[in-house]
């Protein structure tokens, strides 16, 4: 019988705080682990902020055919200017996390990629789902550190768009506690939700023990890791939470010692 509670002795350090972070916590004390959560990114202003006020300005004058949302930080930048977007205007999700994010704060959303959860998938779907016939002028909200994969794609395709940083992304220092447990090898897992998070626990927290499993959210996450040089012993199989603590399962199940064996 599988245990009621698997991940019982696992800590499992959890990079981001916010309600994703406390989320994901409160998943891994159901299945018995011990979650600290200890935010290693943080966002800040745009170091642009006049573009910023003029493209959202345009945004609510109806200049664009579509804005693209590649996160939920975006999402907040939205609300904070109080920002009204136009029926005209339709808005393209990266992902459910970011819809989500978008309809909580009361916007609408028009696009969801279905295949791949990310720019590239995106861009993958855009013609196929936006029935483009014509070029459109897009709007493309992103962070200082984001790869212009959407936007050289639209752009490839023949779009008019128009890329502005809305916020930068920082990292955060943790607590001198947190190093120390790391390098004495007291964390059964880290989650590594993005590329910006590896930087930070490369930069540190590494090298991680061998001990201590490097759990990333995905195979866009596990490739900025490595790129850092930080080693990935499991990539989630989807970019969402779930998946992440379902990674932890899959190898607490593969440990458990067989029936047979206790006798």
């Amino acid at each position: 019988m599988i245990p009621a509670k698997p991940l019982v002795g696992w800590r499992v350090l959890v990079p981001r705080g916010g309600p994703w972070g406390h989320e994901v916590a409160a998943d891994l004390r159901a299945h018995g682990a011990t979650p600290v959560v200890a935010p290693m990114i943080n966002f800040a202003g745009t170091g642009d902020a006049p573009a910023l006020e003029v493209a959202l300005a345009q945004l609510t004058e109806g200049a664009f055919d579509w804005m693209s949302v590649t996160s939920a930080t975006t999402v907040d930048v939205l609300s904070a200017h109080r920002v009204a977007i136009p029926t005209t205007t339709r808005i393209a999700a990266v992902g459910e996390t970011t819809a989500a994010a978008l309809l909580a704060a009361g916007f609408r959303v028009d696009f969801v990629p279905s295949r791949d959860n990310s720019a590239r998938g995106l861009l993958d779907e855009w013609d196929e789902v936006t029935g483009a016939s014509v070029p459109q002028r897009i709007l493309a909200l992103r962070s200082d550190i984001a790869r212009p994969v959407l936007t050289d794609g639209l752009r490839a395709l023949g779009h008019q768009v128009e890329s502005v940083v809305a916020y930068r992304t920082v990292g955060v220092e943790v607590d001198d506690s947190i190093r120390s447990d790391v390098a004495d090898g007291r964390f059964r897992a880290i989650f590594v939700t993005s590329g910006s998070v590896a930087v930070q626990v490369q930069q540190q927290l590494g090298p991680v023990p061998d001990a201590t499993l490097v759990v990333c959210i995905g195979p866009r996450t596990a490739a900025d890791s490595r790129s850092v040089g930080l080693r990935v012993d499991l990539v989630a199989k989807e970019r969402s939470a779930a998946s992440l603590i379902g990674a932890l399962l899959e190898v607490a199940e593969r440990e458990r010692p067989d029936e047979d064996d206790e006798w």
